[in-house]
């Protein structure tokens, strides 16, 4: 009887460690992989902002149509001045103008259309996977919208939003942690994700990361 008592503390004793464990490990892991999803999501959020800035450069306003933004990425152009050649001190003296050297040829200032692939990206980037939230076996696309907002003094400034919910962009983690992140954000007013500038209010296209 005695010995069986023993197993039996045995095993207590080693699911105890076990739930001790637990306890401590299950946080660190859903941790280190919410980073990882973070920052993928937030360099995702990111080339949305660059492809964004770029398309209003172009068209005075921001869209809130992702094939409207991947069109553009894939097929559109952007303004880029070609210089060539500095004012020299010795042209300074002179009094000559960057203006004038550039009619006396001395410099060269030419506007020229580069690719938005090549000028704000690179040739290798894949404009369709601008839209997805990317987290392991899911296909989930980010919510875009575009608004024109008028602050207190009467101007009207153009404005977007990307933004994905917790509950993509950690999805498949344990879902306890989530709710429990998503409360502590609602407790403290913040959006329960990733999102990057805002419909409502000028925030100059931060990130909630940021």
């Amino acid at each position: 009887m005695r010995t069986v008592i023993q197993i039996l503390l045995v095993i207590v004793a080693i699911g105890l460690a076990y739930l001790i464990y637990k306890s401590i490990q299950d946080p660190i892991d859903f941790e280190k992989a919410k980073a990882a999803r973070y920052d993928a999501t937030i360099q995702r959020l990111k080339d949305i902002r660059k492809a964004q800035l770029a398309y209003k450069d172009v068209y005075g306003r921001f869209t809130g149509s992702w094939d409207t933004l991947i069109d553009f990425v894939k097929t559109d152009s952007v303004r880029n001045v070609r210089k060539v050649g500095e004012l020299t001190d010795s042209m300074i003296e002179a009094g000559i103008t960057e203006r004038k050297a550039i009619s006396l040829g001395l410099l060269i200032r030419d506007t020229v259309r580069v690719s938005v692939l090549e000028s704000v990206f690179n040739p290798s980037f894949n404009p369709e996977q601008l839209k997805y939230v990317p987290v392991p076996d899911t296909v989930a696309e980010f919510n875009l919208g575009a608004n024109v907002i008028t602050t207190g003094s009467g101007i009207k400034v153009p404005v977007f939003e990307a933004r994905a919910h917790n509950n993509i962009v950690l999805r498949g983690l344990d879902r306890q942690y989530v709710i429990n992140l998503n409360e502590t954000n609602r407790l403290n007013e913040k959006y329960p994700g990733l999102k990057v500038g805002s419909l409502t209010e000028t925030v100059n296209n931060a990130g909630n990361w940021e």
